[in-house]
């Protein structure tokens, strides 16, 4: 059996900060040169413990989005972090949450028109939810349909904002759904006796 050696580099990166629920915690990464896979047709090691360009922890971008619905100023989210994660607490400014709303905004946007043509739901159940943060108007709310298939796993199908749960809202949410492939209408659907969506289910 021929035994072939090849000699791998690896080096310390320079030292960064990374933005952790216990406050900012320095690490160090090994820089492995793994360039000969290239060669090979292999992928390239990638670290799931600490990924390229990692400076906040999983948990933080969690945290953000929460506190931006519970009201919190873009130009607050400095101060807001400081108070619950350390004195330390940098790398979120106003300006990185503008950036994090954009990206959020994206992914909605491709979240929202994904096709559902091979999906089959069996059940489907629908809310309107009031929440008081990042809604113009008092009147407005959040319209979520959640479906299930026939083995139970349950999924997240449509988020839209909608007027006090009136039938124009529902029907709108209802014939998106529709246009992007979900002809199959459920065995039953469930909702908490808002006439809006009643109405336009049977008509959809």
């Amino acid at each position: 059996m021929s035994k072939t050696t090849t000699e791998t580099r690896i080096e310390a990166m320079p030292e960064h900060t990374v933005l952790t629920g216990v406050g900012p915690i320095p690490v160090t990464r090994p820089r492995v040169d793994d360039r000969a896979l290239d060669a090979l047709g292999k992928e390239r090691f990638t670290s799931r413990i600490l990924p390229k360009f990692m400076r906040r922890a999983p948990s933080i971008d969690t945290l953000v989005p929460v506190l931006y619905l519970k009201g919190i100023l873009t130009d607050d989210f400095p101060v807001a972090l400081e108070a619950i994660l350390g004195p330390q607490a940098k790398g979120l400014s106003a300006s990185t949450v503008v950036r994090l709303k954009d990206i959020w905004t994206e992914e909605y946007e491709e979240w929202s028109k994904r096709d559902l043509s091979s999906k089959r739901y069996v059940y489907v159940w629908a809310d309107g939810v009031y929440c008081n943060a990042r809604l113009e108007d008092e009147r407005s709310c959040l319209l979520v349909v959640m479906g299930a298939d026939s083995l139970g796993n349950k999924e997240l199908l449509a988020v839209s904002d909608g007027f006090r749960e009136s039938v124009q809202s529902w029907k709108k949410v209802l014939l998106d759904l529709r246009s992007r492939g979900l002809n199959n209408a459920p065995a039953l659907a469930v909702c908490d006796g808002a006439m809006g969506f009643q109405t336009t289910v049977a008509e959809v």
